[in-house]
């Protein structure tokens, strides 16, 4: 076992923490990859030869650690890849590190249902359902040709491959400044959905501010909402551009939100990120030729200047967008 892949049980509205937690893997591997808001991949196999443990054993160290210095317990997966740690990692629990034995990759993947895999969406999985393949060990003896007649050749390749236990994939060390979050917790668990609706747009807005404020855009948004039950819905949209403006990306997580169908739902707590960040001087702005756009944006530089020179407060949230 080489992979880690460990989810930290950090509270609601603590995602702060994650880059500490980060440098506590560094500690034994400098190649850790970030899966914000909570999870982190780490290849140990050159911790494994220098601390002479297994990564196993390495595991119970990272947990003691972090409930020492960060009062965080965590749950763990470990696996030959890191698809096989992400696969472990959901029937890992605080305390207990869930191992896929080596040799044994494709009996562990075999009873569980095709969505467990990384890059496997509803669709796909609705799709391979509908034939009877609604677990790994049916989709790992089903005949590669049938596969790819029903996803594609390149999905059907790969998701034979990984059906049967092999992982190509590698931990590609990254940080968690390359996204920016802002996180909306609510008094008490919130029912009115045009609280989330303001929620939402007071985060978009935080968002947008920090963006311009460092000149970037960003790619992607991702929301999370989180609920009573301490469960949590993410969903993630591309955006038709890069963007910073801050009605660009309410826009998109009012989509987001709208996506999700809530009813009724106790939410405890939202929260946006935006990732694939690039310099604003390298991305295009597709132009409208829209009064109200032009405006809300000159609003934005005005704001932006506001806070520059009086602080984060000096602009109302909520102001901008709406």
């Amino acid at each position: 076992m080489t992979i880690l892949c460990v989810r930290f049980q950090l509270p609601p509205m603590h995602e702060a923490a994650l880059p500490g937690l980060l440098g506590l893997l560094e500690e034994f591997t400098p190649v850790v990859e970030a899966l914000p808001p909570d999870t982190a991949l780490a290849d140990l196999r050159g911790a494994e030869r220098y601390f002479g443990r297994s990564a196993v054993e390495l595991a119970s160290v990272i947990r003691v650690r972090a409930l020492a210095h960060h009062g965080v317990d965590c749950a763990i997966g470990a696996g030959p890849g890191p698809m096989l740690a992400r696969v472990a990692l959901r029937s890992a629990r605080p305390g207990v590190t869930c191992v896929v034995p080596e040799g044994g990759e494709r009996e562990f993947l075999a009873g569980r249902s095709v969505a467990v895999l990384p890059g496997v969406g509803a669709a796909t999985a609705r799709t391979l359902g509908e034939y009877g393949l609604d677990t790994l060990g049916r989709v790992a003896a089903a005949p590669l040709s049938t596969l790819q007649r029903l996803v594609g050749a390149r999905t059907g390749r790969e998701l034979h491959e990984k059906a049967n236990g092999v992982d190509r994939g590698r931990v590609v060390p990254n940080a968690v400044s390359r996204s920016l979050a802002a996180e909306r917790p609510f008094d008490r668990d919130e029912l009115d959905p045009d609280r989330h609706r303001r929620a939402l747009l007071s985060a978009a807005e935080e968002i947008g501010a920090r963006l311009r404020a460092v000149e970037k855009v960003c790619r992607t948004l991702t929301l999370t909402v989180r609920y009573a039950d301490r469960s949590s819905t993410t969903r993630t949209r591309t955006l038709a551009e890069p963007t910073a403006h801050s009605a660009a990306l309410a826009k998109a997580a009012y989509g987001l939100y709208d996506a999700l169908g809530l009813q009724r739902a106790r939410v405890r707590a939202l929260a946006l990120r935006a990732e694939g960040l690039t310099p604003a001087e390298q991305a295009s702005h597709q132009l409208t030729f829209d009064p109200a756009d032009e405006k809300a944006r000159r609003i934005e530089e005005v704001a932006d200047r506001a806070r520059a020179k009086f602080g984060p407060r000096a602009v109302m949230p909520g102001t901008l967008a709406a």
